[in-house]
């Protein structure tokens, strides 16, 4: 039979999902996500590796914990998980907004990061040529609530929209934040800028990218892909925002071979 995945909360109350035993695996869920949207690859990744999925504080399973409106707050979140479950090196995983306090978090302890995957993400938190400015979706958001405005802003992330398969996970994992912390995560990722860290993130990590990612265009990519001192670059043909949800199957197999690499 195999391992069920745990639901935990840490002593702050932050939720997390574990699975497994092995090198820790860190997975970070990006802006109105949740750990949920990582069950596969908990599944897949579990028989080698510790893997373990926090609710960012304001978001779905943490969404009562104060939330937080700088990139570096929900590093600090996570970092105080790590340090709870008595954590060493471990590799680390974020995705979107994710990609943005894994970056911080390597910046601040890279002793602590053995490998680093960056995925749908880049080093400017106001996102430059982003489907819609941030001013735009905090508009939405104090217009038509937060469970509106993941539905709208969620089928961005998949190339065919709400009809996606993975969508409705997004759509209830994103209706679990607040209107505040859905604003005040706009605020962490418009004030943020890492592109002055890149160059002392000398881990091994992999740039991982869908072509037609919306939130996050190739300037961005490129960016990160050039400025980190040991980087690949993955671009998943046929794909948005939500790589792991529109082709799990490639998106397993390229971090399989970054992970059994070295």
């Amino acid at each position: 039979m195999a391992a069920r995945t745990d639901a935990l909360t840490s002593r702050s109350g932050l939720r997390y999902l574990r699975k497994g035993r092995g090198t820790p695996l860190v997975l970070v869920h990006g802006y109105l996500g949740g750990a949920a949207q990582w069950q596969a690859e908990i599944d897949r990744f579990a028989d080698r590796y510790d893997v373990i999925a926090p609710d960012l504080p304001g978001f779905a399973g943490s969404a009562a914990l104060p939330p937080a409106d700088r990139i570096a707050d929900f590093a600090a979140a996570v970092v105080a998980l790590l340090d709870e479950l008595g954590l060493g090196r471990i590799t680390l995983l974020g995705h979107s907004m994710g990609g943005m306090i894994v970056q911080e978090l390597a910046a601040t302890h890279p002793d602590r990061i053995a490998r680093l995957i960056l995925y749908g993400t880049g080093p400017l938190g106001a996102m430059p040529d982003r489907f819609e400015l941030l001013e735009t979706s905090r508009a939405g958001i104090c217009r038509d609530g937060v469970a509106q405005t993941v539905r709208r802003i969620g089928a961005t992330w998949f190339r065919e929209g709400a009809a996606a398969r993975g969508f409705e996970i997004v759509a209830r994992l994103g209706a679990q934040a607040s209107e505040t912390a859905a604003l005040a995560g706009l605020d962490a990722m418009h004030g943020w800028d890492g592109r002055g860290a890149l160059a002392r993130l000398a881990m091994p990590a992999l740039v991982l990218w869908g072509d037609r990612d919306r939130s996050y265009r190739w300037p961005q990519v490129e960016t990160l892909w050039q400025g980190l001192p040991d980087a690949a670059l993955a671009v998943i043909p046929g794909t948005a925002h939500a790589v792991h949800l529109e082709k799990p199957g490639l998106f397993h197999a390229v971090l399989e071979d970054f992970l059994g690499t070295g």
